[in-house]
């Protein structure tokens, strides 16, 4: 007794065979935006950060000042700001204040995508020990450090001490 059976084809639904294309097309697509493209450095996974906005009061003593700017990061990937040099002073600190507590910190975060703003009453930098005391108008020369990117040198301008942005 022989068993006749139907021939196999090999039919995939037209509704599978769409998924399976729109899958490796959408694969495809992903792997080429994540290869870095055109040398803009946005899809390269670095931070890309810049400095604005940034001033300092002047110093009321030469014990102390405060430092404040916004740093950007239009990058995919976030970075943290680690130190501060300048020769103004060689004791630069790291300020966060939450509530009304401020507190010295070993680095502050820069989101991607995003901003770490220092501000009057906020994040800021304090400089003990100043080297001389700068007056408004003059210029005070600062090196940002990163954990990743590499260091940014910002021309600080000093402000008349009851300087505030905006107003």
């Amino acid at each position: 007794m022989t068993r006749r059976t139907a021939p196999r084809t090999r039919r995939t639904p037209v509704s599978r065979r769409t998924a399976i294309g729109s899958a490796l097309a959408l694969t495809a697509g992903l792997a080429l935006a994540g290869c870095g493209g055109g040398g803009d450095g946005h899809g390269d996974g670095k931070p890309r950060l810049s400095v604005s906005g940034a001033y300092m009061p002047q110093p009321v003593t030469q014990d102390m000042a405060g430092a404040y700017f916004v740093v950007k990061n239009t990058g995919s990937t976030a970075d943290k700001l680690t130190s501060v040099t300048s020769d103004l002073s060689k004791d630069i600190t790291l300020h966060k204040t939450t509530g009304n507590k401020m507190e010295q910190v070993d680095s502050l975060p820069v989101p991607a995508n995003g901003e770490l703003t220092l501000r009057a009453g906020g994040n800021h930098l304090m400089f003990m020990g100043l080297t001389r005391k700068p007056t408004a108008g003059q210029k005070v020369t600062v090196e940002l450090h990163f954990a990743t990117a590499d260091p940014v040198t910002v021309e600080v301008p000093v402000k008349p001490a009851d300087y505030r942005p905006g107003k």
